[in-house]
């Protein structure tokens, strides 16, 4: 019975440090999915912002459009009523806070920094 008893209390500590284990790497997982993708919202150091969601854009001149997306890049063309307008920006995700932009023949680099939480 002894032996029972002591069993039973082994598996059970074994089975919730099992349990820790899987909630906390379900966790971290879905925190490095979201952050290992260039959907969410960007801000500028010149207080402009953009928010990509998928294929769908808020641009920095505040138009919605739809762009070329996949998880590390994207490309719009720029909107009519914007300047700019017609010229294509490429945005690449170098890591989980920031992307870099260019917007057609331009050969500067535009820094976009992931909004703070509450910002968009």
């Amino acid at each position: 019975m002894r032996r029972w008893n002591l069993l039973q209390r082994k598996f059970r500590r074994n089975s919730a440090l099992a349990l820790m284990a899987a909630i906390g790497a379900t966790f971290s997982f879905a925190h490095s999915a979201h952050a290992d993708a260039i959907d969410g919202d960007w801000c500028h150091s010149n207080g402009k912002r953009m928010s990509i969601r998928g294929p769908a854009i808020i641009t920095p001149g505040g138009q919605e459009t739809r762009g070329n997306y996949t998880r590390h890049f994207f490309s719009y063309v720029i909107p009519g009523g914007e300047t700019g307008a017609g010229t294509t920006v490429e945005i690449q995700l170098l890591n989980e806070y920031l992307a870099h932009a260019r917007q057609g023949d331009d050969p500067s680099v535009q820094e976009w920094r992931r909004c703070q939480p509450g910002v968009s």
